[in-house]
Parts: C-alpha cells; structure tokens; sequence
C-alpha cells in the first residue's frame, strides 16, 4: 500500500518503532515517519508507506501544537521526569506568575536544544553524547511560539498544564526548562502529547490498536490517505503527451497549459485526474520540472 497513515503514537516507543509497526500491519517494506516524537510522548505521527516515503520532504507545513505537563522546583539532565535530578527547589509561584511567564515566551524566542536530542554535531547526535557524559557547546536558534496557553493548573502540587503551538524545531522540554528558569525554581516535562503536526490533527489519527482491528475487518484502506490528498499544492491538468513526457522524467513548457502560473510546486494530473507527482516552475525557467513522479503501488 501507498500512501499516509496518521498513527497516534503511544507512549514508550520510539517514532522509529512506530514507523516499523505500520510497516507490519500494512505489510509494507518501507515506512518512514515525517518527524520524531520522544519515547515518552505520544500523538500525531504521520507515516508515509511504500512509494509515499519520497514524498515525504515535500510535505507543505511543519508547524506543531503541543498539550505538555510540567513540575515546577525540579531540574534534570533531560529536561523531563526521566532523567537524572540535578536539582530541586523551593517553589513560591502561584498560578498568577506561571500566566506572567508564559508572557514572555510568545513570539519568536531564542532556543538552545537540549543535549538529549536527535541534533547532529560533526555527525553524532547530541544524546548520544549525552548518554557518555559528554556535553558539548549548542548554538542558540530562533523558534517560534504561536500560541502558548495555561490549561490548568494545581498550586498545591506544583503542577501545571499548558497548549503550545510552534514552529517545527522548537522543543516543548527547553521551554518548560526557560519558564522554570523564569521563575527561579526549576521546571521539568512530565507529559507530552503532540495535538498536531503536518496540518493534521490528533482526531485524524489512529492508534495502533485501531488500525490491528481494522485490518482483521479487511477496512485497513479506510486508513489511508493519497499522496496529492496530503500535500495541499495547487492542481495542475496537462495533456496526454505532456502525462507521458512527465512520468518519464522529462520537463514541460509551461507556455502550453493556458494561461500564466506562478512559480511553485504543484499537484500534476493526467487528463483521466491521474496522480502523476509534484512538478516545480521555476521563478527563471518557464517549465514545469518534475520534483516527484508518482509511481503508485
């Protein structure tokens, strides 16, 4: 089978074992997730399933949105409850300064990664590093936090409850960390479930439990969902001839299809409304390249 399936990652798997349970039950040899998710967070992971693997790059937006758990007065060097405690303090916050330091996390910030992630330094990811005691300088980069709500919150545990929704690369565990910071008493992670990712929503998702079962009731393509459904370019119909010159790789004039289109990619398709993959007109060359053909099951 070719195409995406949205999968409600549980919590205590990595994405890669996420990726390799669907390649079971689709009885697909590849699959590849479109972004990674810790083995303690759970929620929207698109994976991508046969041919649809390399289109995955392609995918329009990468924006995310978060619901995280956090325990103020504790440090770790994960940055999350699994971690080893570095520290823990005294905390006289109350609801009131959790709401004013969230103020100051809106918009675009300043972020450092954490040591334990997936980020590449000369070739080695950083937890890899980190897991031999090894920390090494990071550079800061810019994020940005669309949205960042308080949800709830329990004063007398400490404990609080926040929806994030950000740009791709912000990491949820280095914000709790910058608001504990804020509030001079430390902050950890406790929970993380990512509500959206890709444009596609928690309520889109299936967990795997759902999708074994829709399998044994023969309903596991109700699952799944087409490439040019999943990338929202604009469509673009050529001729016959130009189909077959497309899908064998080879460039179109864009003087032919009508009308004047702007530079970008786009969804091509046969005069039959054929999937046949994603062209790029280029903002100097008046052709139709082929980015992706589309080659089916």
């Amino acid at each position: 089978m070719t195409g995406f399936v949205f999968l409600d990652k549980e919590e205590g798997i990595t994405s890669f074992i996420g990726a390799a349970k669907m390649r079971r039950i689709f009885s697909e040899k590849k699959a590849g997730h479109t972004g990674t998710l810790d083995p303690m967070a759970t929620g929207v992971l698109p994976i991508a399933l046969g041919h649809a693997t390399r289109f995955i790059e392609l995918i329009p937006s990468h924006d995310k949105a978060y619901r995280a758990t956090f325990l103020l007065g504790k440090t770790t060097d994960t940055l999350d409850i699994t971690g080893a405690v570095l520290t823990e303090n005294e905390v006289t916050a109350k609801k009131e300064d959790v709401e004013k330091a969230l103020s100051k996390f809106r918009g675009e910030i300043s972020q450092l990664p954490p040591m334990y992630s997936a980020i590449k330094k000369n070739g080695v990811r950083l937890y890899e590093l980190a897991r031999q005691g090894i920390e090494i300088e990071r550079e800061s980069r810019m994020v940005t936090i669309y949205s960042l709500e308080l949800v709830s919150s329990d004063e007398e545990k400490n404990e609080y409850v926040i929806d994030v929704e950000c740009s791709s690369g912000t990491y949820i565990r280095s914000l709790i960390s910058d608001i504990g910071e804020e509030l001079s008493c430390g902050a950890v992670m406790t929970s993380l479930r990512r509500t959206k990712a890709n444009g596609i929503s928690i309520e889109k998702c299936y967990t795997a439990e759902q999708l074994e079962k829709l399998k044994e009731e023969g309903r596991l393509s109700e699952a799944l969902t087409r490439v040019d459904e999943f990338l929202s370019y604009p469509k673009l119909k050529v001729s016959a001839p130009q189909a077959r010159r497309f899908s064998n790789g080879g460039a179109l004039a864009t003087d032919r299809f009508g009308g004047k289109k702007e530079p970008g990619l786009y969804l091509v398709y046969s005069p039959d409304n054929e999937f046949l993959g994603v062209g790029e007109i280029d903002s100097e060359i008046t052709e139709l390249s082929p980015k992706r053909v589309y080659r089916g099951e």
